[in-house]
Order: C-alpha cells, then structure tokens, then sequence
C-alpha cells in the first residue's frame, strides 16, 4: 500500500455542550476532500484521542467511514497504555471497517525497545488482516520507536509506514536512506519540505485542517517537480507551523480551524483554551499565511 499526499490529523469538533459535532465534522472531511487531500487520520493526537470516551471514538470513526467511503485512504488512531487494551481498541476499529491503523508506543508504561518490538509484533499476529503506520512521537509518549525496532519491522509486509514527529530531521534522514522497506512519512509539520527532499510522499497533518489548499498545493508543486514553488508555499506557512511548534498545538489547530470557518470548540481539559494574546498571535500568522 502506497501512501502518498495529504492526509490531514483530523480535530474532533465539539459543540457548545462539550458533546462530539458530527455536522461540523461531516463539513470539515467535504472541505477536505474539495482541497484535494488524499485521505483522512482520525483520532490521533491532533484528535484527542486520549479526551473521548470509546463510545465518542466508534462514532467518530463511523462517521469519518460513512462521508469518506472510497474517496480517500483512512488510518484510525488506536492506542493505548498497555498491549491489552490497545488491542482492545484495534478491535473496535477493525469492526469500525478501517483496516490502516496509526499505532504509536503505549504511553506511561515507559516499554523497552525489546518489549516495544513485542508488542507490535502481537498486534500483527493478532489481526492478519491490518497495515500498521508505526508513530513516532517522543514527546507525547516519553518512548521512541528506535531504529533497532524499525530496522526489525521495515520488511515486514504489512509495516507501511512510519509517520516520523520526533523533530529530529536526521533520524527521519537515517529512515528514509536506510530502512527502504517503510515509508516515511511527514509528521513533524515545521519540517514538510525536508521531508519530501529526503524522499517521503506523504504528509500526516494537523494543519491541514487549517489551510488544507496550501498544504496541497505545497505537495502538488513539489511532486510536479516545482521545488521552488513548495518552497514559497512552504515560506508562506512557516510562521504559522512555528507557532504551532511552539506549544498549544491542538489548541492552536482548533482555533486555525474556527480562523477557518469551522466551529469546533475548545479542546478538552485538561487543555485550558488560549488567551486572547495567544489568539491575537496565531491570528495575525493566520492572516499571513493567506497572502
């Protein structure tokens, strides 16, 4: 399975109660999909995945299956603190009918890499019939997928890919030479264009829920051999991406997407909202962004 172009980390909208907007997500995926984004992550960091109760998450994933149907590929996040209950969760998407999953590192439990090697490799024994994208995102678990479990994983037939979020450009450098069995893809948003110079096709991404037409258009030029096109397009967006690097991410992708016409609400606690000088600043890289 070949992964290639955008493939926004979807926001989970909330209403004014605090409840899951399945509207405004329903509008959020056609926005998308007009944009011409290649396929849809829900339920990702960028989601909230850890913030929704499974019943939110079967939802969600219900509904994101139904507007998209074959006009994209979907990967569903499904993780967890332990292998049971990441397990537990694959199943439910698996009956969701998603069969590419974005499975990170459980968090909390701090595994080794011998025992983070064991644990994908029960999660593909246990479901012959999923692509795994393995996510790499230290920050957020405290484990890194290290290159020993990739250089294990990377021939393996149902391992696509790897969506790399650590920052470390020559890590993502080291996977893309290295291990050619695996795709890499980009997920560290500040750092898109040296990802596609260093060979990933694809680009799993938050902002693209902010300004999906740039972000294609930055794949497009680039792909049609535009260099110096994705560069500008790439100039054009760096002050926003280093603002949302910068802290507040998901907060600051929600209020982009709300800049952008979709009401989705404040991210759930413990995430408080951004002030109004947090707000005055990422608007006004917003308002640049689009010229």
């Amino acid at each position: 399975m070949k992964l290639n172009g955008i493939l926004p980390a979807l926001v989970t909208p909330f209403d004014a109660a605090g409840k899951v907007d399945h509207d405004t997500l329903a509008a959020i995926l056609e926005h998308q999909l007009k944009a011409g984004v290649s396929g849809f992550v829900p339920l990702g960091s960028t989601g909230e995945y850890y913030a929704l109760t499974n019943e939110e998450r079967r939802q969600i994933l219900a509904t994101v299956k139904e507007v998209v149907g074959d006009r994209g590929t979907l990967i569903a996040g499904a993780n967890g603190s332990c292998t049971r209950e990441v397990l537990e969760q694959i199943k439910q998407t698996v009956d969701a009918g998603y069969t590419n999953l974005l499975i990170a590192p459980p968090y909390y439990a701090l595994p080794s890499q011998e025992e983070l090697l064991a644990h994908y490799q029960t999660i593909l024994e246990t479901f012959p019939e999923i692509n795994v994208v393995l996510y790499n995102y230290p920050i957020r678990t405290n484990v890194e997928v290290g290159l020993d479990v990739i250089a294990q994983l990377h021939q393996h037939p149902r391992v696509i890919a790897i969506k790399e979020s650590s920052g470390n450009l020559l890590r993502a450098i080291e996977i893309g030479e290295k291990y050619k069995g695996i795709q890499l893809s980009c997920g560290s948003d500040d750092q898109a264009l040296d990802f596609y110079l260093w060979g990933a096709d694809s680009w799993i991404c938050g902002p693209a829920n902010i300004f999906p037409e740039k972000v294609v258009a930055f794949h497009k030029a680039f792909t049609g051999g535009d260099i110096r096109g994705a560069q500008q397009i790439m100039r054009s967006l760096f002050p926003a991406m280093a603002n949302l690097e910068s802290g507040k991410f998901v907060q600051k992708v929600k209020y982009g997407t709300e800049l952008a016409g979709f009401k989705v609400g404040n991210a759930r606690a413990p995430l408080l909202p951004l002030t109004d000088a947090e707000k005055a600043e990422f608007r006004k890289v917003f308002e640049a962004s689009q010229h």
